[in-house]
């Protein structure tokens, strides 16, 4: 099939779209494909900048987020585009004196306190409402492997003193609202135990085993809606205590692992029932024993949880760990389905309805065009090569399922990272929002239509000279929808290392 754009030249592409209607549906995706033509084409090295942990731009373009070294101060920018003006030809011209600075791509529109004295901010939890006029933020204090025996708590997972969401403004860095949660323990890193949906926020407790689900209101306020964990309804508690005998010394097994295992008993009893012994009975404790992990919204009425070990539940890798996939209706308080984590089924799932588990009605259109193997050829074919090098299929499968629950707003939105643009190795760079082992060499960006290398990438010094026995690693915040990139490449008791990119 015929390409939109007859020509790779900017000019004539131009033409072409004045005089060529794209298909129906199609325009968003063809009016990218100006995106190989407009790429950070520059780079300014180790641009003067303040020592900030820089966090990430919001999907509208217009805040980037950061954070004191200190880990107290919250500290909010916006970019604005560099320019400059020259006598001579300004593409041979060099760049003025002021273009080393980072004040000359950034504006600082606050600076303000968000963490107490003996509170830290967490560098890797930030959230936004779709609306962008919200962001939220956390800080806690020191996290404690020594846990006291607590009723309710489960054994094994650590404990965190004083964990605090902030709700902030965007727009001008007043907090709005708090909701703190006291010895307790929730998954912060990469924003991994908190899950934003148009105005619902769930949080989960992994210490306590609760999903807390808040709404954030137009005013700013956070609302508790419902807690689900011991109890799922909200008369559960009131009818069990109006219910019990006096005296009785016996414990209760939580509402949903109720929920779960009334589902595992129906499901195997319409399969077989001469099955209940060796599928039900025989694990029963293993699963009384499972904890949640992980929870995300598929829409307003129905959670996706995972549930697995007390020990893959606190720890980073759990694809080796048995873990089980469900799907909870928070208005009849049902297991809808239920998934071991090795199964050909959800794996089905995975590969062909991706997008459905991070889709969002009221999503960005940037945000709508993030590539995955159920919306790329490019990226299936990709995982269709894994797949088939894979020695196991069950542990292949396992690998794969670490990825579910989606993590919120873990995705960078950029147009260079659309696998059906651009080719890149995505061991040295990709749209997820993690850290890379830096490499010698700069990050080829390769046209997928023309095989052509568009632009470079390389984190660190324009010299390239450094310790190679030094750890480094690198990050990569890349604008929304202009050619715009930072690189931060980070070294063991060296000073922190940011390179702009971006289209001269």
């Amino acid at each position: 099939m015929a390409r939109y754009f007859r020509s790779s030249n900017l000019a004539s592409r131009i033409f072409d779209r004045q005089l060529i209607s794209p298909l129906p549906g199609a325009t968003v995706n063809t009016i990218r494909q100006f995106y190989e033509n407009l790429v950070p084409s520059y780079t300014i090295y180790d641009i003067d900048c303040p020592d900030y942990s820089f966090r990430k731009f919001t999907d509208d373009g217009k805040y980037l987020v950061a954070f004191s070294r200190n880990h107290q101060d919250l500290i909010v920018y916006r970019p604005i585009w560099f320019t400059y003006s020259c006598n001579e030809e300004c593409e041979t011209h060099e760049l003025p004196p002021k273009a080393k600075k980072f004040d000359s791509f950034f504006k600082q529109l606050y600076s303000i306190p968000l963490a107490s004295s003996n509170e830290y901010i967490c560098k890797d939890f930030f959230l936004y409402m779709e609306c962008h006029r919200f962001g939220l933020f956390a800080t806690s204090t020191a996290q404690s492997n020594e846990s006291t025996a607590t009723e309710g708590a489960i054994h094994g997972v650590p404990l965190i003193e004083k964990i605090t969401f902030h709700l902030v403004r965007l727009e001008d860095g007043v907090i709005l609202d708090e909701k703190a949660f006291c010895n307790d323990f929730i998954n912060l890193a990469h924003s991994i135990g908190a899950y934003m949906y148009e105005d619902l926020l769930c949080i989960v407790s992994l210490r306590y085993q609760t999903i807390h689900i808040l709404q954030i209101r137009d005013s700013g306020n956070l609302v508790e809606v419902r807690n689900i964990g011991a109890f799922c309804r909200e008369d559960d508690e009131l009818f069990l205590h109006s219910h019990i005998q006096t005296g009785y010394g016996g414990s209760f097994l939580p509402g949903i692992k109720q929920r779960l295992l009334s589902y595992i008993f129906c499901k195997t009893w319409n399969e077989r029932v001469q099955h209940l012994k060796k599928k039900f009975y025989f694990h029963f404790q293993d699963y009384v024993d499972l904890i949640i992990w992980k929870v995300q919204f598929l829409d307003r009425h129905h959670l996706f949880v995972k549930f697995g070990s007390v020990d893959g539940g606190v720890s980073r890798s759990t694809d080796q760990n048995l873990a089980f996939f469900a799907v909870y209706n928070m208005e009849t308080t049902d297991i809808v389905s239920l998934h071991q984590n090795s199964s050909e089924d959800i794996y089905a799932l995975f590969e062909q309805f991706y997008d459905h588990f991070h889709a969002n009605p009221q999503a960005s259109s940037h945000g709508k065009f993030i590539s995955s193997h159920s919306n790329d050829i490019h990226a299936l074919d990709q995982l269709r090569v894994i797949k088939n090098k894979a020695s196991s299929s069950s542990q292949f499968v396992k690998k794969m399922m670490t990825s579910l629950p989606y993590t919120c707003q873990s995705q960078s939105p950029s147009p260079y990272f659309d696998l059906s643009l651009f080719r890149y190795d995505e061991k040295l760079i990709s749209a997820i929002d993690r850290h890379r082992h830096c490499t010698e060499h700069p990050i080829k960006f390769m046209s997928v239509r023309q095989n052509v290398v568009k632009f470079k990438i390389k984190p660190g010094s324009d010299s390239g000279a450094s310790d190679s026995r030094a750890k480094r690693i690198s990050s990569f915040l890349f604008h929304p929808f202009f050619p715009l990139a930072l690189s931060i490449q980070q070294t063991y008791m060296q000073p922190t290392v940011v390179n702009i990119h971006f289209r001269r």
